[in-house]
């Protein structure tokens, strides 16, 4: 396929995975009628339409379904390799986006993304927080991080931390009030402040942990929320029994403001991986914030994965 059929292959996915003519062309920055004659030009070559138009929606065609999967990852290997040989005498430049959950950003990113931004000041780090399971490539992605039991499958991962656990905690003022639990069937008698996933609209099961064995435990809600900054203020508060990965915590166990419960029957974690397609970290701004990464974190909270 000549130059210009591997560009309007580039447009005709960048209108999939944006949803319109209008966002891909934005995405691509370009103008909306090159991207609109790119594609006209595309279905005359193949002699079928890759989409049905209406005033509101544009939608593929079987054909243009088809077109999409059997090239996409073809098209994104290919970039990605002229990509790989036009950095090598480059600096490394240009937007990266990452994912990664709303905590992992507070414990994991927030201290050294900074430190990136000026260490590379031509790339455009875009850091997306959701709680969300995201499809990195079809969402248009370079990378996430994510527990490793949620890393899609087909992805190259890279360890970030260690295992972790999921910590109960309340506040002196609570524990005053209702007392200590000191087994995991007194909690019935207590106030949980449960979690709530933005994405699945789900309340997060609370799991303990007896010798290995994982079991889950029902608790009365005082108030559920669907921020980790809230958690934490509800329980210094006085609210409920507050609960979240144990390196969120630390500290405020450490300084007594919080006080750990059942630590016994914590629930254990996988460890945070960093993952991408094996294709992305070809280029060299992809690679770099890997490497960054994988760097910082031995630095930082992650020292005993190094």
């Amino acid at each position: 396929m000549n130059g210009a059929s591997f560009n309007q292959l580039i447009m005709f996915h960048t209108i999939v995975l944006e949803g319109s003519i209008t966002k891909a062309a934005k995405k691509l920055e370009l103008a909306a009628p090159s991207v609109s004659n790119a594609l006209k030009s595309l279905e005359v070559q193949l002699g079928l339409p890759l989409f049905t138009r209406t005033t509101r929606r544009i939608e593929l065609t079987e054909a243009g379904r088809l077109l999409f999967n059997r090239t996409y990852n073809s098209v994104n290997e290919l970039s990605y390799a002229l990509e790989e040989v036009r950095d090598q005498s480059q600096i490394p430049s240009g937007k990266v986006r990452l994912t990664t959950p709303r905590f992992v950003y507070q414990y994991l990113l927030k201290p050294i993304y900074a430190q990136f931004c000026k260490q590379y000041p031509e790339i455009n780090l875009e850091i997306s927080v959701s709680d969300a399971a995201i499809d990195i490539l079809k969402e248009g992605f370079d990378l996430g991080i994510r527990f490793g039991d949620r890393v899609e499958e087909g992805m190259v991962a890279r360890p970030l931390t260690p295992s972790m656990k999921e910590a109960l905690f309340a506040s002196h003022s609570y524990i005053e009030q209702f007392g200590l639990p000191l087994m995991p069937d007194a909690l019935k008698n207590h106030k949980m402040i449960h979690y709530r996933f933005i994405a699945s609209n789900q309340i997060a099961p609370l799991y303990l942990d007896r010798d290995g064995e994982r079991f889950s435990v029902d608790v009365p809600g005082v108030l559920t929320v669907n921020d980790t900054d809230l958690m934490l203020d509800a329980a210094h508060k006085g609210i409920g029994i507050g609960r979240i990965v144990e390196p969120m915590v630390t500290k405020q166990f450490a300084d007594g403001t919080l006080i750990p419960i059942l630590s016994d029957y914590w629930c254990p974690y996988s460890p945070l991986y960093v993952y991408f397609h094996r294709n992305s970290q070809k280029a060299k701004r992809v690679r770099v914030l890997i490497d960054f990464l994988l760097a910082h974190c031995g630095r930082t909270t992650c020292s005993e994965t190094q």
